[in-house]
């Protein structure tokens, strides 16, 4: 046998054993589910109360040729932690995630070929325990096949997916009004619905209100109006100073967009006007974005430096709000749609309780220090402490004495 016939015939053997492998291969499942698991921002931990809560998003496509349920997913906090931090399944697991797209797979909880779901998960961690630094998921699927004619299921395990820790740290702000009563409305919480606020844009996914607040004033009567709901100025938010959080520069200001009649939104809500008239201010590596303000009612200027209780702007009604509230949120990019939103938390306000049961003279009154809003809780705030700028800074708007 020549040496050119030898590698024919090796070659072919090799072509024989791979064609022979495959196809069995291919419908081998040893290698766990056949899905793209995705965190696309790392969880930066931030207090709640005396909570250490990790906040972030899991997605997940499936790549199979059949539907695959999502059974159940358990959060570790390293190798060695056999009890866990999470557990999810059933009702639960099925709350806390999102079918994009809707459609067949949201009515019978499966993840169809192709399609893509979204887990919004929550970790609170125990009192007194470290801040991991990756976070290893166990998460368990189930397909059924219908093979000779009977329909089996079976469960496929994703093994310890890795999910790494931030280590950047929550920004203390200054709240962005002169203290008083306010309902903090779609709060830290993954039941929030601006926890849920995904945005396609661009080429791009983006959850730049992951941590965001609608702030809603209450009154003397306990109420955040009076004398009925359809006049701006029936709320007693309406028209109060929005100041600024933090020492910083003030990088993008939108203002003309008409406000709203109460409980009517605009005919027509597009990227452009959905924030209505809105600023940002660049505080330290963060982008604080106030929306939904008063036309005209701006007071600074782009590249003005601002201190920390600087009127910035008067709160209104505008773009995709339907009362006079200010939407407050942090993110890391300068942009209001396509940025990633960021945690933050206050120095100190006082916990009343929740606004679905909140009574003026019969409520709770606890203090919380260095803790983030908690979704839906009506909170106390002392006025702003106020502070002068330096006259170095050029173009420096000084807060109020």
């Amino acid at each position: 046998m020549t040496a050119l016939s030898f590698k024919h015939w090796l070659w072919l053997g090799v072509l024989l054993l791979v064609a022979g492998v495959l196809p069995d291969a291919a419908r081998a499942r040893e290698r766990g589910p056949r899905v793209e698991v995705v965190c696309p921002q790392r969880p930066i931990p931030f207090p709640l109360d005396k909570h250490t809560v990790l906040a972030y998003e899991l997605h997940i496509t499936n790549f199979d040729d059949v539907p695959l349920a999502l059974k159940r997913i358990r959060v570790f906090s390293n190798t060695n932690d056999a009890e866990g931090l999470l557990d999810l399944a059933g009702q639960p697991l099925y709350k806390a995630t999102e079918w994009i797209g809707g459609g067949e797979g949201a009515q019978s909880q499966k993840i169809e070929p192709g399609s893509r779901v979204v887990v919004y998960l929550w970790v609170e961690l125990p009192a007194g325990h470290l801040v991991p630094g990756t976070l290893r998921h166990q998460i368990v699927f189930s397909s059924t096949d219908q093979g000779n004619g009977q329909a089996t299921t079976q469960d496929t395990t994703l093994e310890n997916f890795p999910v790494e820790v931030s280590r950047n740290q929550v920004p203390v702000l200054e709240p962005p009004f002169n203290g008083g009563t306010w309902l903090a409305g779609d709060a830290a919480g993954n039941d929030s619905a601006h926890r849920r606020t995904l945005i396609a844009i661009d080429g791009g996914v983006y959850l730049a209100q992951r941590f965001a607040i609608d702030w809603i004033k209450v009154g003397p009567n306990g109420d955040s109006h009076h004398d009925g709901t359809d006049r701006n100025e029936n709320w007693w938010g309406y028209g109060e100073p929005a100041l600024a959080v933090g020492d910083g520069e003030v990088v993008d200001i939108v203002d003309g967009i008409p406000e709203n009649v109460p409980r009517v939104l605009p005919s027509k809500v597009t990227p452009d006007n959905i924030a209505g008239n809105h600023l940002t201010l660049h505080v330290s590596n963060l982008y604080v974005t106030y929306a939904h303000l008063q036309r005209g009612s701006v007071k600074v200027h782009v590249h003005d430096q601002v201190h920390r209780g600087t009127v910035l702007a008067l709160l209104g009604n505008s773009g995709q709000a339907t009362a006079p509230h200010l939407h407050l949120q942090v993110t890391d990019r300068p942009s209001v749609l396509e940025s990633e939103g960021v945690p933050f938390m206050f120095e100190t306000f006082t916990y009343l309780g929740l606004g679905s049961s909140y009574e003026l003279d019969k409520h709770l009154s606890i203090p919380w220090k260095r803790s983030a809003a908690p979704d839906g809780a009506v909170l106390e705030f002392p006025p702003v402490k106020q502070t002068r700028a330096s006259e170095s800074h050029k173009n420096f708007v000084d807060a109020p004495s």
